[in-house]
């Protein structure tokens, strides 16, 4: 199985053996790799019930519930790591559901498109419109998100509630891009934080 690019960075830096939650987890492919590949014990959210069922069918552990009022159920530091894979700009108070993110899971790995990335930049500039790009696929009408995170804004609120960003990786397209002006040049970013 192939994993999305950003998937498959998360997927490599879990150490195995660990225990996982993957809040909005779609339908179960990372968790799949991660207990088939890693030997993780994972477990996963998810608020799309057609999603639930397809993960649950792959045999995963995997309930519905929504990021932002279902994760101070979970008790703290009940997992290794806690997952947050292009959810985080369709949540309503990203700010808490990281927070909950960091209670739950020793560590965090947070991935997201960044909507500063040149490609939006001239969209908006030249078309004058939101732009439709294969890591954006809807137009603005359909879009599930409604934060639009960029990875400068996403350092800066990390740096501001004292985080710690024990690694990042930056993709253009489905390769990996250098830090340097990933806030230009990146549409999709991962991190990997701890408190």
């Amino acid at each position: 199985m192939t994993l999305r690019p950003d998937l498959a960075i998360i997927a490599a830096n879990v150490a195995p053996g660990s225990r996982v939650l993957d809040v909005g987890c779609g339908d179960g492919a990372l968790m799949a790799a991660l207990r088939d590949e890693r030997g993780v014990d994972a477990r996963g959210v998810e608020l799309d019930r057609a999603n639930v069922s397809a993960a649950v069918a792959r045999g995963l552990s995997v309930i519905q519930g929504d990021a932002d009022t279902d994760l101070a159920d979970y008790p703290a530091d009940a997992f290794d790591y806690a997952i947050l894979s292009q959810t985080l700009q369709t949540t309503h108070r990203p700010d808490q559901v990281l927070d909950q993110l960091l209670r739950i899971g020793r560590r965090a790995f947070v991935s997201f498109p960044n909507f500063a990335h040149w490609r939006v930049r001239l969209s908006l500039l030249w078309g004058g419109r939101m732009p439709v790009t294969r890591l954006l696929p809807l137009e603005w009408f359909e879009t599930p998100n409604i934060h639009h995170v960029t990875v400068d804004d996403f350092r800066a609120f990390v740096a501001a509630r004292g985080l710690t960003v024990e690694s990042a990786w930056f993709l253009s397209g489905d390769r990996l891009t250098s830090a340097a002006a990933a806030n230009f040049r990146a549409e999709h970013a991962v991190f990997l934080l701890k408190r």
